[in-house]
């Protein structure tokens, strides 16, 4: 039980940290959102998300900046084996299935409900 409110709460502080950055500042919801990528690379480099992730599970990584942290955690462990093309290499090891299936999904839902663009 103990793990299920850690989660809620965790996840629940990103989302409300998201929402108050949306409605105090001039930043677009794509800035947050690569805000909260770069903030997940980060703590994972300085090793301070893996131990979010021990204590919070899906809280921490169900939102966007565990894709930062999966892209740090990539690129340091191919940087330790391959050196600095391991950099590039190693961050879409670890993550190019969510990116495929995002992109997957997404022709499928443009086929099915037809989508208008903006203009």
């Amino acid at each position: 039980m103990g793990q299920y409110v850690a989660a809620f709460v965790v996840g629940g502080a990103i989302c409300a940290l998201g929402q108050v950055l949306l409605d105090t500042t001039k930043f677009s919801p794509g800035h947050i959102l690569s805000g909260f990528t770069v903030a997940g690379g980060v703590l994972a480099g300085l090793g301070l998300y893996e131990p979010l992730i021990k204590f919070a599970g899906a809280g921490a990584t169900m939102p966007i900046s565990s894709f930062g942290n999966a892209l740090a955690q990539g690129a340091m462990k191919e940087a330790a084996k391959n050196g600095v093309i391991g950099v590039l290499t190693g961050m879409f090891e670890l993550t190019s299935t969510g990116i495929t299936a995002a992109i997957v999904f997404g022709f499928f839902v443009a086929l099915i409900f037809n989508p208008k663009g903006g203009k």
